[in-house]
């Protein structure tokens, strides 16, 4: 299936941006960090099948910098090599923090987070990494950093359900701890928004976190950052197979609120039992 066509190609609405040249070129840098400096171990890569559409589904950590995604990416790279497709749906606000960066991120796949990129990915076969719960997670405090959270979002749940995929569910620990955030300030700065003061004329980021972190010592709002040389433990969780597949099941709302109640709890269980693993109790 081709790409969905627009004008407005180089800003994540083509799936044919992915270079498996440059994702070479990158994968010794990407190695280092993954061996020297965050000493990643992972496991449960057996559940991935050989080849197909998969739908991984993952709980991301550490701010914009979010290790523990590129970690996942290499391992998915240097087992099933560069030229088996795989693409990450990113928010959109990427395209608007930081165009340069965004660019590069297509190289290796990413594309925009949205229906009908996903479901063009899926039906050229390729694994679509997805992580549902947005800036709420990836700039969750860090009382909650060993906790799922998705916000509601349940488009995930209706592409698994049209497209008849089976959803992947991948974790991590560690990488919340690459960066230190005390708290979410969002609502406040909503209000002086509302007050007349400049504040992210073109986009909304959804949370406004305070953190400790790299480079900045104390942060405050959704900037980029540099994690912090913590050891990252990631995990490729068991399928989850629902009962029913389909456009009408996708269209059935107590279904799909179902499938998202038990996709979340199967992945607090699995995180709950990586942190146990990973001694990080």
């Amino acid at each position: 299936m081709k790409s969905p066509k627009t004008s407005h190609q180089g800003q994540g609405w083509s799936l044919d941006e992915r270079d498996p040249k440059f994702i070479e070129q990158v994968m010794p840098y990407w190695k280092w960090f993954y061996d020297h400096y965050f000493r990643v171990k992972t496991d449960g890569w057996h559940h991935i099948p050989p080849n197909g559409p998969v739908l991984l589904v993952g709980s991301h950590n550490g701010g914009l910098a979010s290790p523990d995604t590129s970690m996942m990416m290499y391992d998915w790279f240097r087992r099933f090599g560069t030229e088996r497709l795989c693409y990450g749906l990113m928010h959109q606000s990427a395209w608007q923090i930081n165009p340069s960066l965004a660019k590069l991120a297509m190289k290796t796949g990413a594309v925009r987070a949205h229906p009908k990129m996903g479901i063009a990915a899926l039906k050229r076969g390729a694994g679509v990494l997805v992580y549902p719960g947005g800036a709420q997670d990836v700039f969750r405090p860090y009382k909650d950093r060993h906790k799922i959270e998705f916000a509601g979002r349940k488009g995930f749940i209706k592409l698994a359900l049209r497209e008849k995929v089976t959803i992947i569910p991948l974790i991590s620990v560690g990488s919340h701890e690459t960066l230190f955030i005390m708290g979410d300030c969002y609502e406040q700065m909503k209000v002086l928004h509302e007050w007349g003061m400049p504040w992210f004329n073109d986009f909304d980021p959804e949370v406004f976190p305070i953190y400790l972190g790299l480079p900045w010592g104390v942060g405050i709002g959704p900037a980029p950052n540099f994690p912090l040389p913590m050891p990252i433990h990631t995990r490729v969780c068991p399928p989850i197979v629902f009962e029913r597949y389909g456009r009408a099941a996708a269209r059935d709302r107590t279904y799909v609120e179902a499938c998202y109640d038990l996709v979340v709890t199967k992945m607090q269980q699995g995180l709950d039992q990586l942190v146990i693993d990973s001694g990080k109790v």
